[in-house]
Formats: structure tokens, sequence, C-alpha cells
């Protein structure tokens, strides 16, 4: 379904060759890398229990990540701590009101075509889920931190891009990524885990150079708008999922920005929090 829509999808195989945005592959089979070894005996598992919550079944190399420390924030974005990602994503937790500092990046190529991901099986909230381009969290660090212009987040959201699709460095800086505005929103993948996120929304327009890490993503294409239209609407019929902030997004901003690339200036507001 996934090639159907995009017309060429690539499903992301184990990292080689640097792979270009105009060199889309065709759909083969999924291999893992690093901590995530796929093979015939199953997934490599994380064997270590984490307090409160036993991750026996999860995958290994996303349980490591559990330990990065989140920005911790009031309802208006204010800093007031730090926290694991594991505690900022327990249900238990958001539920007492617990809420982190996130970002969505939004990468169009030059011929205005949107970059998508399907989240890898390996990830523990809303896995196998169809999203924007990259999705993640800045960490609590001097340069994360950052808040003037969003420094700090759109210094994540270029770490991020190179961790999860391979994305150099030096293609994408923070000075290209343009800091629209933010979102506020809660969603939970399964009794144990959620999101409960202010989330900045970030937009980059240039052609890059993919190569996607397997235990982040499980494919990628570019669509133009009338595509993601059709994917949307495949989800609301529950033939495929999508994630909860990227169904608020594009049920409500997405289209609107996009018919705008060239003037998101007139769009900016960093003073409003949209509460979803």
């Amino acid at each position: 379904m996934w090639r159907a829509l995009c017309g060429v999808a690539a499903a992301v195989g184990g990292r080689g060759a640097a792979r270009s945005h105009t060199s889309l592959l065709p759909a083969g089979s999924l291999r893992g890398q690093g901590a995530r070894a796929d093979s015939a005996a199953g997934r490599k598992r994380s064997t270590t229990a984490m307090p409160e919550v036993n991750t026996d079944n999860l995958d290994e190399q996303q349980v490591q990540l559990l330990a990065e420390m989140c920005i911790l924030i009031d309802e208006n974005d204010k800093k007031i701590g730090a926290d694991t990602k594991k505690n900022c994503h327990l249900n238990e937790n958001i539920d007492k009101g617990l809420l982190h500092r996130a970002f969505s990046v939004f990468l169009f190529n030059t011929e205005d075509k949107l970059l998508l991901q399907q989240r890898s099986d390996a990830k523990i909230t809303f896995p196998d889920c169809f999203t924007n381009t990259c999705c993640s969290h800045p960490l609590s660090t001097p340069l994360e931190l950052e808040e003037n212009n969003a420094h700090g987040v759109r210094r994540a959201a270029q770490r991020r891009l190179r961790a999860e699709l391979g994305i150099p460095l030096e293609q994408v800086t923070p000075e290209e990524i343009s800091y629209l505005t933010r979102i506020h929103y809660k969603a939970r993948s399964d009794g144990i885990w959620g999101e409960h996120e202010i989330d900045y929304i970030l937009f980059v327009r240039k052609n890059v150079t993919l190569n996607p890490d397997p235990n982040e993503i499980k494919s990628y294409c570019y669509v133009t708008q009338e595509e993601l239209k059709q994917l949307l609407e495949k989800a609301s019929k529950n033939e495929i999922k999508i994630t909860p902030w990227f169904k608020l997004i594009a049920e409500t901003f997405l289209f609107k920005w996009w018919d705008n690339l060239h003037t998101l200036n007139r769009f900016v507001d960093h003073e409003k929090i949209h509460r979803m």
C-alpha cells in the first residue's frame, strides 16, 4: 500500500552507501543493525528491566535511549527540570501532568514534496505509524537548552535528522531550520507508554542525502499534497496508522503552510502555544 500510495517508496535496510533524495529504492527486506539484530531467531531484546517498567520485550537499542534526559516544562514552555525519556513517556507520569519539550520536522525537497517516514516496529511509542520527517526531543544539555530563537531545539533537530535519516550535519544546519510555532498535545500509545509534549514545529526546504537507520525508520517516501491526502484518508478508515501529532498538524495547519512554503514568515508565531 505504501508503494502504491507514493509511487516509489524505500524500505530501509542496513546502512551503507548514502542515498540522494531522488534515488528512493524499491521496497525490500528490512535488515537491522547495531543493537537491533533481526534474524530467524528473532529480534535482539533488552534483558535489563528499568525501575517500575519491565523492558524485556522491548528493543535493546530503543531501551538504551530511554536513559536520555529530556527537558521538563510547564504549560507555558518554561523549563522546570529534567527527567529521563522513560519517565517522560510513562502514562502514569503523564496522567500526573508531566510535560516535556519536543519538536517535529517537516522537510521538503525543491520540488515541494514532503518527506514522510514510517516508524520502525522497534519504536516504543507509536511503532509502525506513518508520520512527518522527524519527531524527537531536545536534551537537557547546554547546547540544546538554549532558548533564544529556539537555537537549542534546532540543534536537536539537526542531531536527530542525522541519527534517524542519516542526513549529514553540514547538509541541514540549525540556521536552515525554520521555527514556526508550537503545539501542546497529549496521546496514549498503549496502556504503558504515551506522549505529552509542547512540540516545536520546524520546516526545512532542501534536497538532502538519506541513509536511514532501520532501528528508527521502517520506510520513507516523498509525497505530494494529493498523496498525503490519500494517506490521511486511509488512516481515517484504519487501513494504516499515523501518529497523533502528525494527524493533528495535518488536519489543522499543514496544507496552509505547504501552500506558502516560499512565504512562511507570515505564519511564524513564537508567542502562541496551540492547545490541541
